[in-house]
């Protein structure tokens, strides 16, 4: 038995098919996965996404701090609610983790920050952020307490500002895209794992299950995890521990946009081994794949470059807004639009692409 979120008993009764996804018991789908991707992109749907983790960074050092332990530099929010995605690297330049860090308040001069960081890494990811804070004044405070609700798709803010508060309402049709604002004892941010315009809302995990019902009675569908993955495919979106890890580099897997190189005096955590990287031999990148002939691609299925070499699948599914597999693949730098990949014994030719298939509902491929 895994750990449960605050909404365990309501996914049950909702009829989801429960899964273990990094020791959390989770629902894969409530009947169909793709009906449940369709309605995301066409419409919106609710997912619980509670086993995140939320971690609140304050004190004097809290900026210098993450400064340090970031790839990319919080010196870029500027304004109370701005959002930017980092990684979180190790001194060989591998990703310990992938995160969205919240710029929450600026007080006496001293800004204070919110991190959100994935379930499955959650005591490396804390325990590796302790061991960089010391000689740092920095208090890190694990927000366990609160739950963390998204609802993505077009629909998404119009649909949730019926239903909340007429602050909330206000808060949610002000919002900016990676924004994320308080309001009272709730956390709005219009961020997202879909590809979709949309909401994740942070919230006391007592009142999570009132408003996730909330949600599903006004007919928003709610949604798992089978179709958080292919939305979040289609939307060229890594998977912690798929599609990067504590080997490969954010240079490797389609993230080099991340990494601030400037000011040069800030030595963040891996940097030296990114700037060797950077200036060494050709790195392998992360692209797009698409098959048209019928078939599926999978993760670890080779791909073959004529002239080039090979690569990996990291991620690969089918695509139910496209009708056709796609993939996520790391292959040799040199890679041109073509190559093969291999299912069950058979080399199958496949269209190289920019690894985003997917956004706001239109095709980009």
């Amino acid at each position: 038995m895994g750990q449960r979120t605050a909404l365990y008993d309501l996914h049950l009764a909702l009829g989801a098919k429960m899964v273990d996804f990094g020791g959390w018991d989770m629902p894969l789908h409530y009947g169909s996965q793709v009906e449940e991707h369709h309605q995301v992109r066409r419409d919106c749907g609710v997912f619980d996404v509670s086993h995140m983790t939320v971690v609140d960074v304050s004190g004097e050092q809290a900026k210098v701090y993450l400064q340090h332990l970031l790839a990319n530099d919080v010196e870029r929010l500027q304004v109370p609610g701005k959002a930017l995605y980092s990684a979180m690297l190790n001194e060989q330049g591998g990703v310990v983790d992938d995160l969205i860090v919240y710029l929450t308040g600026v007080s006496a001069q001293q800004p204070s920050y919110r991190l959100v960081v994935n379930a499955a890494t959650r005591d490396k990811d804390l325990a590796w952020m302790r061991l960089q804070s010391a000689g740092f004044a920095v208090a890190l405070d694990e927000r366990a307490e609160l739950a963390l609700l998204a609802i993505q798709g077009p629909q998404a803010r119009a649909r949730t500002s019926e239903l909340v508060t007429q602050a909330r309402a206000a808060l949610i049709h002000e919002l900016k895209p990676f924004q994320g604002l308080a309001e009272g004892d709730w956390f709005i941010a219009r961020t997202g794992y879909t590809g979709e315009d949309g909401l994740e809302i942070m919230l006391p995990a007592e009142q999570a299950v009132a408003f996730f019902n909330d949600l599903v009675g006004a007919g928003i569908s709610p949604i798992g995890l089978g179709a958080r993955d292919t939305l979040r495919l289609e939307a060229g979106m890594n998977l912690y521990g798929q599609d990067m890890d504590e080997q490969v580099s954010p240079l490797a897997a389609n993230m080099a946009w991340t990494v601030a190189w400037e000011p040069a005096a800030r030595r963040f955590v891996g940097r030296v081994s990114l700037e060797a990287q950077r200036a060494g031999a050709s790195q392998a990148k992360l692209v797009g794949l698409v098959l048209e002939e019928r078939g599926v691609l999978r993760a670890h299925q080779v791909v073959r470059v004529e002239g080039v070499g090979e690569g990996e699948i990291t991620s690969g599914s089918f695509s139910p807004t496209l009708n056709k597999s796609i993939a996520l693949a790391r292959v040799p730098a040199a890679t041109a639009e073509r190559a093969e990949v291999e299912i069950r014994g058979k080399w199958y030719p496949v269209r190289v692409v920019q690894p985003t298939f997917v956004r706001h509902g239109k095709a980009l491929i």
